[in-house]
């Protein structure tokens, strides 16, 4: 699965994308989040407050009940606005 952080969410981590092999419990972009958060404190605080995070799969956004899977792409990012 590849990961992809976005604006502050890749200050906080460190890195702008990476390829990870979650557990086999992950199935969701809950449980990827939560497993996430376990990886050091710059990924729990990247993910401390999931109002200001949307995610994508496959370049759509979605849900945190949204499925992943091993061969997913997984994208992070602050709300855009634009102007």
């Amino acid at each position: 699965m590849k990961i992809l952080y976005f604006a502050w969410m890749r200050g906080k981590t460190g890195i702008g994308e990476e390829d990870v092999s979650p557990p086999e419990t992950v199935t969701d972009v809950a449980g990827l989040v939560a497993w996430l958060k376990t990886r050091g404190p710059g990924f729990e605080d990247a993910f401390s407050d999931m109002k200001v995070v949307r995610a994508a799969v496959n370049q759509e956004f979605v849900e945190l009940n949204a499925a992943v899977g091993s061969n997913d792409e997984v994208a992070f990012f602050p709300p855009v606005t634009g102007g």
